[in-house]
């Protein structure tokens, strides 16, 4: 158990938008800025989704993503900064895959892989094997470390098949998302589940979707473990969802839950020694 612990932070996501939650970053100088004020606050890392200016909708073009990542590298050189490759939008993998192929300062530390395909409430998130090796593959020959998105346990015990083909290499990174509708619930008995399947050599946040995320979040934090947190998982502060959160919010409530417990946040630089990036 230790007693510094990781903060992923994903500020947007792909599906508020301003109708729900004002708070809710969508343009790059938004985004920029709330990672900033983030960096601030204390983050180790920062899990980003880029959307359309106008639609608000879904975006992949490594275009967006350059802006962003190079607007943070200015103030956050150390900070890790993810990439989505999400399937929930788009599934040609020329698409998921462009944000891979930044290069220098704006190429990215790590890049999201879900390990299976999964329904939300309202919509899909197709990851056909072939496309998941392929993604993987891609992140291996560019360096960028899997962000390994987890959603239930067979989704680890497919990371361990991906380890057995040499596709992933240690150490590795798992987000195990905790309380969507179709997946592993936030309760005790899946949480150790899936952290007992976890692999050797494994580093871990978790995360929790709506109301689920505070509760799952505190108890990351009571055990040292990683915790990812912000406007993409869950839109209110309260579970009477009586106030909508911003992110600076929640970010200041995790810290304050890890001062409780006497634990600090990770400095990027450390997980960064411990992820070999």
């Amino acid at each position: 158990m230790s007693n510094k612990f990781i903060v992923n932070f994903t500020p947007t996501g792909m599906i508020p938008t301003k109708r729900e939650n004002p708070y809710v970053p969508i343009v790059p100088d938004e985004i920029i800025a709330d990672v900033k004020r983030a960096w601030e606050c204390g983050i180790t890392m920062v899990h980003l989704h880029v959307r359309d200016g106008v639609t608000q909708s879904p975006c992949y073009k490594k275009e967006t993503y350059a802006e962003i990542i190079g607007g943070i590298r200015e103030f956050a050189p150390e900070l890790i900064i993810c990439v989505s490759t999400s399937g929930r939008t788009f599934n040609e993998l020329e698409k998921r895959a462009d944000v891979l192929q930044l290069k220098g300062d704006l190429k990215p530390d790590m890049a999201s892989l879900t390990l299976s395909s999964l329904n939300f409430n309202k919509q899909a998130s197709i990851n056909e094997p072939a496309m998941i090796m392929a993604l993987a593959k891609n992140m291996l020959d560019q360096g960028i470390k899997p962000e390994l998105e987890v959603f239930d346990a067979g989704m680890i015990n497919y990371a361990k098949y991906l380890i057995s083909k040499n596709i992933l290499r240690p150490p590795y990174y798992f987000t195990l998302v905790l309380g969507n509708i179709a997946c592993a619930q936030a309760d005790l008995l899946h949480i150790g589940i899936m952290i007992r399947d976890l692999p050797e050599q494994s580093v871990f946040s978790l995360g929790g979707v709506g109301d689920h995320q505070l509760p799952v979040n505190s108890l990351a934090v009571s055990m040292g473990y990683g915790v990812r947190v912000g406007l993409e998982d869950n839109l209110w502060y309260d579970r009477e969802r009586t106030k909508l959160a911003s992110n600076i919010e929640l970010l200041q409530r995790i810290k304050e839950i890890g001062i409780a417990n006497q634990r600090e946040i990770m400095p990027p630089g450390e997980l960064r020694s411990i992820l070999s990036l």
